[in-house]
């Protein structure tokens, strides 16, 4: 593949290459856009509750809640399990190194439990282990082409893309059935991920929404946390009466809006109630939340290691505001951060840096306020890497690697290029998890696929729902057809990650 075009094609999002994998783009593209024109003009989605409107499923009995509130810290980009939470074999940097021995690229170093290693760069987190399940066999399909604009829609969602209707969040669907615990604070709120200006945006944005749910459900989109307060006030120097004045007038101009003939009555009247929780948000003391810098000097400074950090530190505060669902992303943009197609190592260890002070210190936070037993902490990705396979055993991915080489002559070739589904981390705290749990195996010698309980994304998103008081099998009639909290209905939750 061409590392240039490659390049040019996701800063354009959709670029003019003629390749393989931007034709995949272009119609995953097109065929997104689709479903949204479609999802602005679908009625309101009815939910499904009686043995006949639920495609055999039978009555649905939600189970009883072990969390409140959920946050989502998304590696996004790709990050690579043997270089953070499942060491293997590690050899140091060395001219000359076969590629196909290199597993990790970093040493294992002790956890606050027994037996249990993580990679160095992350001691931070190893201390806290002890509060937290640690699942080793996460596992994606390869979905055609390895892309990561697919595998993110795919694991926000349950369903692989594209669909025929706007496919929720999964924040969307806790907004939707469960919304927020103080009426002022939206349910769920994104922070960390510019959606204009940045390669793939318009992938970004195709699950980073409440779908067929409507407006009102959808994210906050707070992509810099430190001007998260920004967003929530007023402009300077308007008085309230001229404020509620704009907010008339602003009512108006939607309702004028020639849209509007695109839009469902319910997807109007949703877009108008998201604007009557914005009203009372920005006329409401809650709004202090969103100010990290009424944080105390010392622990703001604990999470100031990156937009990532702080944006854990807005987590804490608006999850101790009454937010339901928040997720914190390290931020995807092709060739940056956790999507090391080059440099990998290097990358990985900045990445350390960035997450490891700020995650523990969200944990630590959250038990001191008792919110660790009723909020659900997740680290996630959409896959993890290996130096030599693309995708998994058997798949005829193209191998996206920038660089292919036998030997290591250079330290940019030192680390974890290439896409791998075989068999991934996630790591959850409180919310009713097992602490100090280990879930699943890796092999311990390539290829490193899940060898002992492989979860898939259908049954984690079944154990997070499950936790928040959803059941997996709760679905909505929309356009006429059943859509489900998991894919079809199937998804079941891993009982033996509860405690």
């Amino acid at each position: 593949m061409n590392f240039e075009k490659e390049r040019k094609d996701a800063a354009d999002s959709i670029g003019n290459s003629r390749t393989p994998e931007s034709i995949v783009r272009r119609d995953f593209l097109r065929a997104l856009s689709a479903a949204g024109a479609a999802a602005m003009a679908t009625g309101a989605p009815q939910i499904l509750a009686s043995p006949s409107q639920s495609d055999s499923l039978g009555s649905i009995e939600h189970p009883r809640p072990t969390a409140d509130a959920c946050i989502l810290l998304w590696m996004a980009g790709g990050m690579a399990a043997p270089d953070t939470f499942d060491p293997k074999l590690y050899l140091p940097f060395k001219k000359g190194l076969p590629v196909k021995d290199m597993l990790s690229t970093f040493p294992a170093i002790d956890t606050a439990v027994d037996g249990v290693q993580i990679c160095k760069g992350l001691e931070n987190i190893a201390s806290v282990m002890d509060r937290g399940t640690l699942i080793r066999s996460h596992v994606q399909p390869d979905l055609g082409s390895i892309l990561h604009s697919r595998h993110q829609y795919h694991w926000h969602t349950g369903y692989v893309p594209p669909q025929t209707v706007a496919a929720p969040h999964i924040g969307a669907w806790m907004s939707r059935v469960l919304g927020a615990p103080n009426e002022v604070m939206p349910a769920f709120i994104n922070i960390g991920q510019r959606l204009e200006g940045v390669g793939e945006s318009e992938e970004l944005k195709a699950f980073t929404t409440a779908g067929f749910f409507g407006s009102e459900f959808g994210p906050m989109n707070l992509p810099y946390p430190d001007q998260a307060a920004v967003s929530v006030r007023p402009p300077k120097g308007m008085k309230s009466q001229r404020f509620a004045n704009r907010d008339k007038l602003f009512r108006r101009l939607v309702d004028a809006s020639p849209d509007r003939d695109r839009m469902s009555d319910y997807q109007q009247e949703s877009l108008l109630r998201s604007m009557d929780a914005a009203y009372r948000l920005l006329s409401s003391k809650d709004r202090e939340a969103f100010d990290i810098t009424l944080e105390p000097k010392e622990s703001y400074d604990a999470y100031n290691t990156s937009r990532f950090g702080q944006g854990c530190l807005l987590a804490r505060r608006l999850v101790e505001s009454g937010a339901r669902f928040v997720e914190v992303t390290t931020e995807y943009v092709p060739f940056l951060n956790f999507d090391t197609h080059a440099g990998g190592h290097a990358t990985m260890s900045r990445m350390h840096a960035e997450i490891d002070q700020p995650i523990a210190r969200l944990i630590h936070d959250l038990e001191d306020r008792k919110l660790l037993d009723r909020t659900l902490v997740i680290v996630a990705s959409e896959f993890s890497r290996d130096a030599l396979m693309e995708g998994k055993p058997g798949s005829n991915a193209n191998d996206q690697a920038t660089e292919k080489v036998d030997e290591i002559s250079e330290m940019k070739h030192y680390g974890l290029h290439r896409h791998f589904t075989g068999g991934s981390s996630v790591l959850m705290f409180g919310g009713g998890m097992k602490q100090g749990h280990v879930h699943g195996a890796t092999a311990p010698q390539r290829p490193l696929v899940a060898i002992e309980d492989p979860v898939s994304i259908e049954d984690l998103h079944a154990t997070i729902m499950t936790a928040m008081g959803i059941s997996p099998r709760m679905g909505f009639q929309i356009e006429g057809r059943p859509f489900y909290v998991t894919a079809d209905g199937k998804g079941r939750s891993v009982d033996a990650l509860f405690a």
